[in-house]
């Protein structure tokens, strides 16, 4: 019993050590992934000998639909179905993916004729995906086939052909699905990037369906959205004695105060920073105005500029907080580095 136990402790540590040290089944691992990159970069390369008018025929049924996009797919061009939807949807061409065995058993009626398919297949013969021409067809719902086998039926029938056959797969048995896969992501992505630049789609058009992420904070949230306004403004006037200005530097708690003159005018800001000076350059406070000490006219933003902006302006001066003025200069507003960390900007 203690001579199996310690053999197998003996194996695990062997083990370990095998895991742990480099060699040549390390390198083989390596040399495969090389193998894969260069037979996938070689069918991405190959990609543009295969664009012909078909290409701006299926840009332009899309384009021309007063519809959705229908995505389609069975197997592996199924998930790379899902996929191209999605980056469709997400730059400015309304689609959805359609799953084609569920597409004869009922969801057939998600597709109308004022639709385009996008049919995957790398065969072009998918039973699944070919079922569904004749009913594509009597409605006449445009077709855009996307497959390896420009001769097949899926190719044959379509208004317009995208050829994504590749010379091989990554897959050493030129079995598993892996160029082919890859080169259909990059023609759905080349047809979305050029009805995306076709339409004029600009980047807050982008945020606008991605409100929840960081790039939608980033390209829609402003500084009105997030700013401290009213009675959360610090201020004091002009010729107010420094103890008035310390004291509304330690109410607000935002590291500062404006400045104001009688006509509410912005004419500096008086900072932490600036009480480290003050105190560097003079003995007694008491006697000071925050006139004498202040810095006069400070850095600025406009409340209808994106929150981004002003994080771009703080990093570029290293501030932490922006005072926000109208047209007239009046401060209407502070933003804080901190308020722009909590809203998830930066």
């Amino acid at each position: 019993m203690t001579t199996s136990s310690s053999t197998q402790h003996t194996a695990l540590n062997d083990a370990a050590s095998a895991t742990d040290s480099p060699n040549a089944a390390d390198a083989d691992f390596r040399a495969s992934a090389r193998r894969t990159f260069a037979i996938e970069g070689a069918a991405i390369i190959a990609l543009e000998h295969h664009l012909d008018a078909d290409f701006d025929r299926a840009c332009q049924l899309m384009l021309a639909t007063q519809g959705r996009v229908i995505v389609t797919g069975m197997g592996k061009s199924g998930h790379v179905a899902s996929k191209i939807a999605a980056t469709l949807a997400s730059t400015g061409t309304p689609a959805f993916f359609v799953h084609p065995g569920e597409a004869s058993h009922g969801d057939l009626g998600m597709i109308t004729s004022a639709d385009v398919v996008l049919a995957l297949s790398n065969s072009g013969e998918t039973a699944e995906v070919t079922a569904l021409l004749p009913l594509l067809k009597r409605m006449g719902t445009p077709l855009v086939s996307m497959t390896g086998k420009p001769g097949s039926t899926l190719a044959r029938d379509a208004d317009a052909h995208l050829d994504t056959s590749v010379a091989q797969e990554a897959c050493p048995l030129n079995l598993a699905p892996t160029a082919s896969t890859t080169a259909a992501l990059v023609m759905g992505d080349a047809l979305a990037v050029a009805l995306l630049e076709a339409r004029g789609f600009t980047a807050e058009e982008f945020a606008l369906s991605h409100p929840g992420g960081t790039l939608g904070r980033r390209l829609l949230l402003r500084v009105q959205d997030v700013m401290h306004k009213g009675n959360d403004l610090p201020r004091v006037n002009l010729g107010s004695p420094l103890r008035d200005a310390l004291l509304e530097i330690t109410r607000q708690g935002m590291g500062f105060t404006c400045v104001i003159d009688a006509d509410e005018h912005l004419v500096g800001v008086y900072t932490d920073g600036d009480l480290r000076r003050t105190l560097d350059q003079h003995g007694d406070l008491r006697a000071l105005k925050v006139d004498d000490v202040m810095t006069r006219g400070g850095k600025t933003i406009r409340s209808s500029m994106l929150a981004a902006e002003a994080v771009r302006i703080m990093e570029e001066n290293r501030i932490s907080v922006l005072v926000v003025c109208d047209e007239d200069e009046h401060p209407i507003g502070a933003i804080h580095m901190h308020g722009l960390l909590a809203s998830g900007v930066i």
